[in-house]
């Protein structure tokens, strides 16, 4: 009955596992690279990947109130810091890599029909 039980898991386990892989774009695996990694105050935890197939930018992030995925980031040095810009219909979110005083600081902003809703420090993790 043992035997049954774990055949039965492993069946299941399966389907599942690939469902996820698939699911998702950007992973831990070798589609693409980890450029930014910060966490966030208020629990935010923001990771930034460059795809190594077409170099498209993805945004992931974690939070109390969720999670999301964004393809399609732009990059630009602006006075020799680098911002990272993302859009979801009205909204658009901004992941500063460091600041002119801490290049390990870095600042989330979200904006909503251009029109800043917040804004965060963070740090590189």
């Amino acid at each position: 009955m043992k035997t049954l039980l774990k055949r039965a898991a492993l069946l299941l386990a399966v389907p599942i596992s690939v469902l996820v892989n698939f699911s998702l774009r950007a992973s831990a695996d070798s589609t693409a690279g980890i450029i930014l990694s910060t966490k966030c105050q208020d629990g935010y935890n923001i990771n930034i990947w460059r795809n190594y197939t077409d170099g498209e930018l993805l945004y992931r992030a974690t939070s109390p109130n969720g999670n999301l995925s964004l393809d399609g980031g732009t990059s630009q040095a602006t006075e020799g810091v680098r911002v990272y810009k993302f859009r979801n219909k009205n909204y658009e979110y901004w992941v500063w890599d460091g600041t002119l005083d801490n290049p390990q600081a870095g600042t989330l902003e979200v904006y909503k029909n251009n029109r800043i809703l917040t804004q965060l420090a963070c740090t590189k993790s």
